[in-house]
């Protein structure tokens, strides 16, 4: 079996790292369409053709599921790409499930009314299309009463981290954290909603201060996807070995992946 692990760039090795580490025995093949990142600051059109594009490419390499590790087009392309486009014998699956999940503290197939939950003042930092397509909005209205959402789009921190200029990121982080908090000022949560996000999370955390729980997808998605799949078998794939794909660079990007992950990961031409 094999399965699929879709980003935009570089952010989605959080969550190939944590779900490689809670799924040893699994291959997992990954595609980075570096050449083409930022999504965040592309109409919706031009990421759901990139989108597919990555996603047709791992289901050549026997990946029948795929895991969208980018919130933008998680957000942007997903429910377009799963009511008309993706055929009945594939799957592919977006990382903010699991986030939601978490926090209304209840399953993604509880279809149940939606309900009161403990958390009522929530911060939301996500590129600028994830803010601008008010998906986290509209899941969470479907499962929790009364949770106010404040959302801030966070322009120029993934291209920082892809960069790999850590103080430049640092800042942005900042100035995004006191921007939101200045119309909220006391969130009770905060969702990372992009999987770039979780490198900068000691920044996150740090701006927000100790009493605001942050939400890290890269933490959630493991335990969802291992979940999913004892649940539906039948989407294991036909794959048997473990890759690094992207459209970019291999020689720069394996470089910068190796950075990120602190282990040396090489990627190959897609």
């Amino acid at each position: 079996m094999a399965v699929g692990i879709f980003d935009s760039g570089l952010g989605g090795l959080t969550v190939y790292d944590a779900v490689a580490r809670a799924m040893p025995d699994v291959p997992f093949v990954y595609y980075g369409d570096n050449a083409h990142a930022p999504y965040g600051v592309r109409d919706a059109e031009d990421i759901f053709n990139l989108t597919c594009a990555g996603v047709e490419r791992l289901w050549a390499e026997g990946c029948d599921l795929v895991v969208l590790a980018c919130n933008t087009a998680s957000a942007v392309a997903l429910k377009c790409m799963q009511e008309t486009w993706v055929p009945k014998d594939k799957r592919v699956l977006g990382v903010f499930v699991p986030l939601i999940e978490a926090l209304t503290e209840r399953q993604w197939g509880d279809n149940s009314p939606p309900r009161e939950v403990a958390v009522k003042h929530v911060a939301l930092f996500a590129t600028p299309a994830t803010v601008a397509s008010r998906a986290f909005q509209r899941e969470l209205a479907f499962r929790a009463i009364g949770v106010d959402v404040e959302a801030q789009p966070c322009g120029g921190v993934v291209d920082a981290i892809e960069q790999g200029d850590e103080m430049l990121a640092e800042a942005l982080v900042r100035s995004h954290v006191e921007a939101l908090m200045r119309r909220m000022p006391k969130p009770e949560a905060a969702m990372l909603g992009c999987t770039h996000y979780p490198l900068m999370q000691a920044a996150f955390q740090d701006a927000l201060g100790p009493d605001v729980k942050v939400y890290s997808q890269a933490d959630l998605v493991a335990p969802s996807l291992i979940d999913y799949l004892a649940r539906h078998p039948d989407f294991a794939g036909t794959g048997t070995e473990s890759k690094f794909l992207t459209t970019g660079d291999p020689v720069r990007v394996s470089s910068k992946a190796t950075q990120f992950l602190r282990r040396r990961i090489a990627f190959e031409a897609a």
